[in-house]
């Protein structure tokens, strides 16, 4: 180790970490012994018992008794379940949200657009394209469409201080919430804005919201699958599962 003055303990985090963000150590990926960093790094074994024990701690490693410390999944999971405002989730874990807005206008329903609206080809609609990061890390690319007749000030909101989800949730509540999941290769300008390699495969989330008989918005929400879930936890009636 260096001679500085960040403390060694946090130099051994930093050497860690640096191995996880460059790849070298993966999820479930198990990370060197104490006795291995030791002598690696040159530090005491307490020294590198605290820092295990602080990334640890911060989730970035998972220690199994009697088989050593791996690399935790880290990647944020988004509730299929629920209609979750992507803001919400990502302060949820203690991390920063920002969003950037790429395009905000009226525009015109193409054939896809109109059949996922429910109305006419021609007919006007808002777009909206934002991308969301998690601290420095791009998360999601929001692709959205939203009836003007559910949402007429839509295009006069400041996005990247509310999101989509949350100012529709204020305007129009909608109960019916549709969710389909694909993992797909992403176009080149949703690779590009999420900082992804060529062929590395997104998980696709199709959201479309109703209220009444009247859809509110259809949106195309693509997260990096290297960095992110998407999961779901529910009940289940043991009864019912055993009805005829």
């Amino acid at each position: 180790m260096s001679e500085t003055s960040v403390p060694r303990y946090q130099q051994v985090k930093d050497w860690v970490i640096d191995r996880i963000g460059s790849g070298d150590l993966r999820p479930d990926d198990r990370t060197p012994s104490e006795n291995e960093l030791v002598e690696t790094l040159g530090v005491s074994r307490m020294t590198v018992n605290r820092a295990l024990r602080e990334l640890t701690a911060e989730g970035l490693l998972r220690r199994v008794q009697g088989l050593g410390t791996f690399v935790a999944d880290a990647r944020p999971q988004s509730e299929l379940m629920e209609l979750r405002n992507i803001a919400d989730e990502i302060r949820s874990r203690g991390h920063q949200h920002r969003a950037e807005v790429r395009a905000l206008a009226e525009t015109r329903a193409n054939a896809t657009v109109a059949s996922a609206l429910g109305v006419q080809t021609g007919a006007a609609a808002f777009h909206s394209v934002i991308v969301h990061f998690e601290n420095a890390r791009a998360v999601q690319f929001e692709d959205r469409y939203v009836n003007p007749e559910t949402a007429p000030d839509y295009l006069d909101q400041d996005f990247s201080a509310i999101t989509p989800n949350e100012y529709l949730m204020r305007v129009a509540p909608a109960p019916h919430v549709e969710h389909v999941v694909e993992a797909a290769i992403p176009p080149t300008r949703i690779l590009q804005a999420l900082a992804m390699r060529p062929g590395e495969p997104c998980l696709l989330l199709h959201r479309r919201t109703a209220l009444a008989d009247r859809i509110v918005s259809r949106a195309w929400l693509w997260h990096p699958g290297a960095r992110y879930r998407l999961g779901a936890a529910f009940d289940v009636d043991p009864l019912k599962e055993t009805r005829p």
